[in-house]
């Protein structure tokens, strides 16, 4: 398990983690959510050692990660896919990484393919690698010592569509093998289809620490939508149910506070023909902005 205990980290009067307590359990994806600034990125430096806490404690499997004698082995990690030597090549970097850790040297042609980097790619230098590429070769860093335990802030970025689709079936299979799985990035839709598990922050505090579908549901209440040719009277119907209706041109209704069931049940007793019924869900986006509000720095103002 990943353990936070009451974690902070100040620098001067500025406090970028406070009080921070939070436990990410194995055999799951558990997403790390919050806004910029909110300091996900300083939590997860303090959790593998390369930043020292102001105050509380950062655990992997019950110890600190500096206690690990050969981290690659305990921890793998992607923070930040630019942080290689460009002169090297990616199957160099590997190998230097795979020897300080003891680790055998066919793990490098094991990770390498399964990250896509082979033949060529894997002898090309990195400084001449796409982000994407870069990003792949961050994964198969983090990979490389069989870790029980990965960590990865924002590891889709750079990634094409065919990128994205492979690193949500890697973090899902490496969670069904019982790894711990801890995953900060900014693209709500991925986290929804990847997660299930969510680490929510703001202004470095906690926010919530719950299943992505529970939290997903504290947003707004899902809107159903109706349509129909006597939209005026399934409306007034609607009205007597206690639930909102807003309506959208002569047909349209927007309904929050009533089933579509109990909406279908209206319009069969008074024979009112329905063309579409359809409930929209609480979404994780709509529930992320909403319960985060008050933690963002810098709100851009109403689009024209």
């Amino acid at each position: 398990m990943i353990e936070a205990d009451e974690l902070t980290k100040r620098y001067g009067t500025t406090t970028a983690v406070r009080a921070l307590s939070f436990t990410v359990r194995p055999g799951h994806v558990t997403g790390f959510l919050g806004p910029n600034g909110a300091g996900k990125t300083t939590t997860l430096r303090m959790l593998l050692g390369l930043v020292e806490p102001t105050g509380g404690s950062a655990t992997v499997g019950g110890h600190s990660f500096r206690r690990h004698a050969r981290g690659l082995r305990h921890v793998g990690a992607l923070l930040d896919a630019g942080d290689v030597h460009g002169g090297r090549s990616a199957r160099a970097h590997l190998r230097i990484l795979a020897r300080g850790n003891r680790i055998p040297a066919s793990r490098v042609e094991e990770v390498l393919a399964e990250v896509g980097l082979t033949g060529a790619a894997a002898r090309r230098r990195v400084a001449g690698y796409s982000l994407g590429m870069r990003q792949r070769l961050g994964i198969a860093t983090a990979l490389l010592g069989d870790p029980p335990v990965l960590l990865f802030d924002e590891p889709l970025n750079g990634l094409d569509p065919e990128g994205v689709l492979w690193v949500r079936g890697l973090f899902r299979k490496l969670a069904a093998e019982g790894r711990t799985v801890f995953v900060s990035s900014h693209l709500m839709s991925e986290m929804e289809n990847t997660a299930d598990q969510l680490i929510v922050i703001g202004r470095g505090e906690l926010i919530a620490a719950e299943p992505l579908a529970d939290f997903a549901a504290r947003g707004t209440a899902p809107t159903v939508t109706v349509r129909t040719p006597d939209a005026g009277a399934l409306a007034a119907l609607i009205a007597t149910e206690g639930a909102v209706v807003t309506p959208y041109g002569t047909e349209t209704l927007k309904v929050t506070g009533a089933s579509a069931a109990r909406i279908g049940e209206l319009a069969h007793e008074h024979g009112l023909p329905l063309r579409e019924l359809t409930t929209e869900r609480a979404s994780l986006e709509t529930a992320f902005m909403e319960l985060t509000a008050d933690s963002v720095d810098y709100p851009a103002g109403e689009s024209r």
